[in-house]
Formats: C-alpha cells, structure tokens, sequence
C-alpha cells in the first residue's frame, strides 16, 4: 500500500481488440459512468490484423474524459487509475519522439507463422514452452517485435541503442498517459510475450536471443497492483496516480474474485478466454494450454494460472452482422438463434485466424459443415453461438484434473449477456454458470487492482465481498447429450485442420 486515498471513485481504462472504454467505479464496485468508442480494424493481407496506436491512444483518452464528464467527476476526485488490455498485441516507438514507428500487430495477426516453424524446426519449442508457459505460436508478442526490428527501416540498429520502445497496450499507454516518463509493464503483460521466465518473474535472456530482441527495447516489470506513475496534468486537469496494470483476462479473472485455486472464469469477448487459478506456483500446462501470470500485488504475492484461448467468440457474431449481413446488431443473434431448437445438423467451426487451444493449428481454416436444403439463417446462427460454447467446453476438458473440481464457471464479457449462449454452455460443461450482477469484470478488475494499491479497497477478502451472483444458468443435459455434441464437434473440427499450405 502507498498510503490511504482521498478520492472516492477509481477510473478503468479498458483497451480492447475492437474497442476503448473507461469506466468509472464507486467503493461498491459499482459502475457510474462509462464511454466506449469502436476500433478501426486493419487487414493489409490475408492473415494480417493491425491497429492504429494513435488511434488506440486517442480514442482511450477521449472515452476516459468523456466518463469523468459524464460523472461530473475531475482529477481530484479519483483515487486511481487502473490500465487493462488487449494482450500480446506488439507496439514498437521511438523513446524520444513517442511516436509509433509502425501500426500494431494485434494478437489475431499471424504472420510470424513461418517464423515459429523456424524454431520448431530448431528444437526450441519445448524449452520455449518450459521457460515461458506458452506454446510456440505467432499469437504471442515475441515473434512480432521481431517482425517489426527486420523489416521496418534501421529499427534493430536504433533499438540496440536504446531509441526505440517496445510495449504491448498497456505500456503503450502508460508510456502516453505520462508523457514519456514511464516505459514499462506488470507481470501479467509480461508474461505473454514469451519473453519472460515464468519463475524468476524477469526477462530470460535465453529467450531474449532466441528470438532476436535486444534487452534495451524492453519495459521495467513492475507489480500488477502498485503506483507506477501519474498522468500528466493535460489529461484529466491534475495528476492521479496509475496503480493497477493487467491484460484483460487477468483483469477478468480479478474482477470475478477468483482467488482460491479452482475458481475459474471464462470471458466472452472478441475470443474466449477460460483462466483457472492454481495458487502461488505456476503449473506445468496440459496439451495446448497456456501456464500464465495471473497478477502480482504490492505485497509481492504473485497468483498463476491455466489458460486456454479460443481465437473466435464474439468475432463469429461480428462476422454474421459485417460478413453475412444476417443482423444489423450482434445482440439480434440470440433472437435468431432462437428461431429454432437446433442447428438442425449444421456445425460452424471459426477458425477464420486458424485455431488456439487445444490445437494451435494457424493453418486451419474456417468451415460451415452439415448443410441440407432445409438449412437456413437461424440454424447458422444458432450454430455459431454453439461453436462458442463448444470450444470453450474444448477448454476446461484440456485441463482435465486441475479442473476436476469445478463446482461453477464465472462468467463476463458481452457474450455473458446472451442468455441462449449461457444456456448452452451450462449444457455443456455439466456444471452451473454464474452471471454477476457487474459483467464489466475486466475493466472491474483493473480497478480493483489499482484501488488496492492505494488504499480505496483494504484487502482481496473485502473486494470477494463486492461480487454478487446476477443469474445462475444449470445444466439440463444428460452425459450422452453432451458426449454426442463434443464428439460431432471434434469431426468438424479435424476437417478444418491444415487447410491452409504454408508458404515454403
């Protein structure tokens, strides 16, 4: 702790894949205002997924003003401010100007693919994986900023001499909101790089030279919860400080008040991210998981956890509005789905950017399977929100004994508000699923996070205390029903496998 605070509200910077939002969180945990503006997504090349850091720094600011003024609310009046992020997503600028050298390279980006076989060609995947807790894979930070220092112009030259900056979002940010003044990233972040020893909590320079990235381009590690800096005073009329730093589903995982090993929680957003907690010591991951960070505070504990990461959730909804045209909103999906009783024989398997866990295959590709005649809108709808649930099930069965205990799966993100979806995936998991009354948990979490550490929440016990239950969905399937769907699942799934050839 850094002392008591004087404000009595805790701004939430959440930067997301598709949008920024600030919210804006009273002692009760409860949201008071909130702003949210849309993200240009950029696809140069088939496989390719890019943004605009100007346009994240710009359109973050803009909603975290907007919600102060919404709220009637200045600097004065906050205790904190707390940063959560879209992870993995690979920012690279000059330390002196602030200017981004380049568009970011989002998480969905796959263009280091042929770079990952390299390695794996090399017999450094499991001593990668070992290190870091992370399969080889382009989703992560690593391969990126190597992409970046090869092919933008004398950029590995200047980043050995230390003028240029590496971050994912959150540095991004931090190094914004302070003008420059702070250029680093908490444990979470870190962790999702592949550059970071999962033990020792610091950069591994094994690591570092496996995948050419000079030190000097790297941010200081700091705490998830703890004062890092203050924002300049032209943002918000006065400085506040920033004591809360985590990737958006860590920030969930915090937010749902997962504390105990064996609590989980699952995010419906662009993807779909499934987090179990398994204590004070990271644990080997099974096939196709992740071994992750999940937060450190101020005292120094730090909490681990298994993730597994489904590329397409809220995409595939955003795909039937944008791709399809079939719905004008993506909340008109639940109305559609629920037009008929089943898909009717159509499996939908997403894999427009290939799959994450369990297969980690950037080769497969999307399909709709099982069509007839008699096959129409709402049956392909309906399939869709099933892939949704059928891959996040994928998920938590991955993890088989660390989540044999499961007595719950929490819920959040803004597929959590469709009630069709929670349904099925209830079904499914043969367990309940519990909506709390606050679904902003990730923007909750950052919050939390950075009222801890300066004193607006006393302690982890107080904040368990806030969460409260909204809706529980129970499970009405019998063990056959679900064993049939997971197994027509996997047929359709191993026929996207491979789809694409990799360019020699």
């Amino acid at each position: 702790m850094t002392g008591q605070s004087t404000g009595q509200y805790v701004l939430a910077l959440d930067q997301g894949t598709t949008s920024s939002r600030a919210i804006v969180f009273d002692h009760q945990a409860r949201p008071v205002s909130m702003r949210q503006r849309e993200l240009r997504q950029i696809y140069p090349r088939p496989g390719w997924v890019e943004h605009d850091p100007e346009e994240i720094w710009v359109s973050q600011l803009a909603c975290a003003r907007e919600a102060l003024e919404q709220a009637g609310l200045g600097a004065r009046d906050l205790a904190a401010v707390g940063i959560t992020n879209q992870r993995e997503t690979t920012v690279l600028w000059e330390r002196d100007s602030g200017r981004a050298l380049a568009n970011a390279i989002v998480w969905q980006d796959r263009r280091t693919a042929d770079e990952c076989a390299r390695l794996r060609e090399r017999g450094l995947e499991e001593e990668i994986r070992r290190r870091s807790g992370l399969v080889l894979d382009p989703y992560f930070s690593a391969t990126k900023l190597a992409w970046l220092l090869d092919h933008l112009p004398q950029a590995r030259v200047r980043a050995e001499r230390g003028e240029l900056a590496f971050g994912t979002v959150d540095a991004w940010l931090l190094a914004r909101l302070t003008r420059g003044g702070v250029h680093a990233t908490d444990v979470s972040n870190a962790s999702r790089t592949q550059l970071l020893d999962l033990q020792r909590l610091d950069w591994d320079q094994q690591l570092l030279d496996w995948f050419r990235i000079p030190r000097s381009v790297l941010p200081r590690i700091v705490a998830s919860s703890s004062a890092v800096g203050v924002t300049h005073p032209d943002w918000f009329g006065g400085e506040v400080a920033i004591a809360g730093i985590a990737g958006d589903q860590q920030a969930a995982t915090f937010g749902q008040a997962c504390f105990s090993p064996g609590m989980a929680k699952n995010t419906y957003g662009t993807g779909c991210f499934l987090l179990l907690q398994v204590g004070s010591k990271p644990r080997p991951p099974g096939k196709g998981l992740l071994a992750t960070v999940g937060w450190q505070l101020a005292t120094g504990s730090a909490s681990y956890l298994l993730e597994g990461s489904v590329f397409a959730a809220g995409a595939v909804v955003q795909w039937l509005r944008d791709g399809l045209g079939f719905i004008e909103t993506a909340a008109q999906v639940e109305a559609l789905a629920a037009q008929t009783p089943d898909s009717g024989g159509v499996v939908l398997v997403p894999a427009f950017a290939g799959l994450g866990a369990p297969y980690w295959d950037p080769n497969a590709r999307g399909a709709i399977l099982g069509l007839t005649r008699g096959s129409n809108r709402a049956h392909i709808a309906r399939a869709a929100l099933e892939s949704i649930a059928l891959q996040s099930t994928e998920l938590l069965q991955a993890m088989g004994a660390d989540a044999a205990a499961l007595t719950q799966l929490r819920v959040d993100g803004g597929g959590a508000r469709n009630d069709l979806l929670m349904q099925m995936q209830a079904d499914l998991l043969g367990v309940p699923v519990v909506r709390p009354q606050c679904t902003e948990t990730t923007a909750l979490g950052a919050a939390f996070l950075a009222g801890l550490a300066v004193g607006f929440w006393d302690s982890t016990q107080e904040i368990e205390s806030l969460w409260r239950a909204e809706r529980v969905f129970e499970p009405s399937w019998s063990e056959d029903q679900r064993g049939a769907m997971m197994h027509t699942w996997r047929r359709a799934v191993a026929r996207t496998r491979d789809w694409v050839t990799p360019d020699p």
